[in-house]
């Protein structure tokens, strides 16, 4: 049997969380806030582990030291955006930048979007292995595209050329090979911008 070509993770978590602080300006960072006990960037990359993305890269930056404390135990990859006040895109090219040249492709992944869960990456991530000749794959809720974006390798300098606070996403406007991924988990859409959402699905 013919071994798949590697997909890799690459997990935003750099941002500085401005709404969510100024609603509570005790938190350190949204992304070390807790959901069901756990630090949203730790929901994330166990997902990432659980859908076999290899390898695992979180990009730091705001909080950076709670970032990786909220990590701890977990074998994930570390690169700092020193940037990362300059927007997503920053946090984007550092993070892909950073992966090794034997990776076929990237998903992309927000570390405050904590519902998207290894099952619905491990579909997503069958579907891009299907289809190797698509540069792209998104989900697609109510005819809407969500998050995570799975990059193809031939997208890596497309993102080196990206500036300001935009992220994945921008890549694939325009584009005809990019594969639109039908679905009804809303997790796809669901990211924490306050501590009122995150309260809301604590449940």
């Amino acid at each position: 049997m013919t071994e798949r070509p590697r997909i890799a993770a690459v997990i935003l978590a750099a941002g500085q969380s401005s709404r969510y602080r100024a609603a509570d300006p005790s938190a350190v960072s949204k992304v070390v806030a807790t959901l069901a006990g756990k630090p949203l960037v730790r929901h994330v990359v166990e997902a990432a582990f659980a859908a076999d993305l290899d390898p695992v890269v979180v990009v730091t930056g705001f909080a950076r030291e709670a970032s990786v404390a909220a990590l701890e135990g977990l074998a994930v990859s570390f690169v700092h955006n020193l940037s990362f006040a300059s927007g997503l895109s920053s946090s984007l090219k550092t993070g892909v930048a950073s992966l090794p040249d034997d990776v076929a492709g990237a998903a992309i992944l927000l570390a405050d979007m904590p519902r998207v869960s290894g099952d619905l990456l491990h579909t997503l991530a069958a579907v891009f292995h299907d289809n190797p000749h698509a540069s792209a794959l998104a989900p697609n809720l109510n005819g809407q595209r969500g998050n995570p974006v799975f990059i193809r390798r031939a997208l890596f300098d497309d993102v080196a050329r990206l500036e300001g606070d935009v992220g994945a996403r921008a890549l694939l406007r325009g584009r005809s090979d990019v594969i639109d991924v039908a679905m009804d988990d809303e997790a796809v859409a669901f990211d924490v911008d306050t501590p009122d959402a995150l309260t809301a699905r604590d449940a």
